[in-house]
């Protein structure tokens, strides 16, 4: 695969929207291409209005700095590499878990970010949106 399309992207959010469900939290779902734009968005229901930027800014963080934003909260913390990027860019780094990047031949060719629960819940949404293109 080389980029990733809107059908893709339709398959994630669908897969993604059901593990939510399982999980039992609304969630706000965004699939973006490689270079962050925003390629599908589906908020469910009742899902947290500040969920809506969140999950487009986790998608957004995993594609620009190439890596789960999970990993970037742990390269955040006092002390390490990459202490205070959640301040840049605008605000627009997450520092917590739920968005992934999108790999194809060793490439990333997007990135998913979900936002509503925990980080540990967000994750486990996000990572079932992959499932249909891996």
């Amino acid at each position: 695969m080389d980029e990733i399309t809107l059908e893709d992207a339709k398959k994630m959010i669908a897969e993604a929207e059901e593990k939510a469900e399982e999980v039992g939290v609304p969630m706000c779902i965004a699939v973006t291409d490689a270079g962050a734009n925003l390629l599908a968005f589906h908020r469910m229901e009742t899902a947290l209005l500040a969920s809506i930027t969140i999950s487009q800014n986790k998608a957004y963080s995993s594609v620009a700095m190439k890596m789960p934003t999970d990993e970037i909260g742990e390269a955040a913390q006092p002390g390490e590499a990459l202490y205070g990027i959640g301040n840049t860019n605008d605000g627009r780094i997450i520092t917590f878990g739920g968005g992934f990047p999108i790999e194809s031949n060793e490439e990333i060719i997007g990135a998913i970010g979900v936002s509503g629960g925990s980080p540990e819940e967000d994750m486990t949404v996000a990572q079932a949106g992959l499932e249909p293109i891996q």
